[in-house]
């Protein structure tokens, strides 16, 4: 996937600037920590008896949460958030298979200066949280474990956060990659020596968007870009969409969409789409 600098600017303008408007601080969050705990089960299953229309058993549970921490002062900005999310899925007489595993950290700390722009620094985690596997394959291959691969991002640049439901950064990054069994994340494939891990330095934007789009209708986006600054006309993306429809206030309908563009894990995109009714309780 080839994208240019100004090709980006253009799809993340469009997509997240229509509708914005000015941002009101809330003075009852300032110079106070704000912690925040939502998790989440979704639960889907089908039992047959003596039944002639043709169909097997099937269940499928998933397990999410999403933990945050931030502080917030005239000053500064610290923003701490935390997702969590694990399913398997059971056809038939087949064992269960992993259909949801990840973890998500991320950690960005800004200044307020009196610009438009502040300056901030971040820091990302991601990985699995345990074993995933190709079952296109026979016998399944380990694809994943936990930080197998791990990717590690720190960036450094200034953020924009003007505008109700919509923040944005730009910075200069370093990536790392860290593997232990599957290599194939982070070898380079021009040297002779398998190298577990890999270090690339270059640009991150990340913006991200909450929007009420009707009373019961949520729609949350994170649009992450990454390019190394030897190759600029390449792009890994990751954009994730949940539209959350509220039924009452334990009850939610999730519309996912999320798609990846990552060269070190394929050569096309990846699309992860699900749609779940499922129970959600927040704790803080």
């Amino acid at each position: 996937m080839k994208l240019n600098l100004t090709i980006v600017f253009i799809i993340s303008f469009i997509f997240f600037a229509e509708n914005s408007f000015a941002q009101k601080i809330d003075s009852t969050k300032l110079n106070k920590w704000t912690p925040s705990i939502v998790t989440g089960l979704n639960l889907s299953q089908i039992s047959l008896s003596n039944w002639t229309q043709g169909g097997e058993n099937s269940i499928s549970w998933s397990v999410a949460g999403n933990v945050g921490y931030n502080y917030l002062s005239d000053t500064w900005n610290y923003k701490n958030s935390l997702k969590l999310a694990y399913g398997r899925t059971k056809l038939g007489s087949e064992d269960f298979k992993t259909n949801d595993n990840e973890i998500y950290l991320e950690n960005v700390l800004s200044k307020n200066i009196g610009w438009a722009v502040n300056p901030f620094f971040s820091n990302s985690l991601r990985t699995s949280l345990t074993k995933g596997y190709d079952y296109d394959s026979t016998p399944f291959t380990e694809i994943a474990n936990f930080f197998d691969p791990g990717y590690l991002t720190q960036s450094l640049g200034f953020t924009y956060d003007k505008f109700s439901g919509l923040k944005t950064r730009l910075g200069v990054a370093i990536q790392e990659i860290i593997t232990s069994n599957n290599t194939q994340y982070a070898d380079d494939a021009s040297t002779p020596e398998i190298e577990s891990t890999r270090v690339d330095t270059g640009i991150e934007s990340v913006t991200s968007a909450n929007y009420n789009l009707a009373e019961n209708l949520i729609y949350k986006g994170e649009l992450r870009l990454f390019s190394k600054f030897e190759q600029l006309d390449i792009w890994d993306v990751r954009w994730d969409n949940v539209f959350v429809a509220k039924i009452n206030s334990f009850m939610n309908v999730n519309f996912n969409v999320l798609i990846v563009y990552q060269q070190d894990q394929s050569l096309k995109a990846q699309i992860k789409q699900a749609l779940q009714i499922g129970l959600v309780y927040t704790i803080l």
